[in-house]
């Protein structure tokens, strides 16, 4: 999978989520965060959009330390040409973040000197 880093210099991938298998799919960047021990969390509205299901939620500890719950929804995304059912997490941000547990298994090569993002 092929990505940017943006201006930023926030790695970037592209991602597309759905409600179910034949259902819409929103294409978004999703921001690559190694912080992030989870696999994917989206903005609120696109959540909405999607018609989501919520099924759980989950309690987060965000870069400033505070804790806070999210809700997971249920959805589908398509990672490495497979389609994967997963929860994500609602969130507030302007983008998705994209963590560690879809990463998992992979090569990760991030060159910001020509502003490229590779997974294999």
């Amino acid at each position: 999978m092929k990505g940017i880093v943006d201006d930023q210099l926030r790695a970037l991938l592209p991602v597309s989520v759905s409600a179910a298998s034949e259902g819409n799919r929103a294409e978004m960047l999703a921001w690559i965060d190694t912080a992030f021990n989870g696999g994917l969390a989206i903005p609120r509205n696109l959540v909405a959009d999607l018609g989501l299901v919520e099924v759980s939620y989950v309690e987060a500890i965000l870069a400033d330390g505070k804790s806070v719950e999210l809700p997971l929804f249920r959805c589908i995304i398509d990672w490495f040409g497979h389609c994967y059912e997963t929860e994500v997490a609602a969130s507030d941000g302007k983008f998705a973040l994209l963590g560690t547990m879809l990463l998992a298994d992979r090569d990760l090569r991030i060159d910001y000197k020509a502003k490229t993002v590779d997974i294999q």
